[in-house]
């Protein structure tokens, strides 16, 4: 993040507001991007643990003593 965003987040009371318009859009745009990477490695995090369920059902089946 730039500095200036850095600092008009910690000292948000005494920067008019175009430079809050400014920070508003920038951590706006950090949330969107964050919430759509948490969202796609989600539906990878649950297609692994669904393959890894499959191939653990698999092998215990296979192993299973007759």
């Amino acid at each position: 993040m730039e500095d200036k965003i850095k600092d008009t987040i910690l000292n948000y009371k005494s920067y008019p507001n175009k430079d809050l318009e400014m920070a508003m859009k920038s951590l706006k745009e950090n949330f969107d991007e964050t919430k759509d990477l948490i969202i796609r490695l989600t539906h990878h995090l649950d297609g692994l643990e669904k393959s890894y369920n499959n191939i653990l059902s698999e092998y215990q089946n296979r192993t299973k003593i007759k």
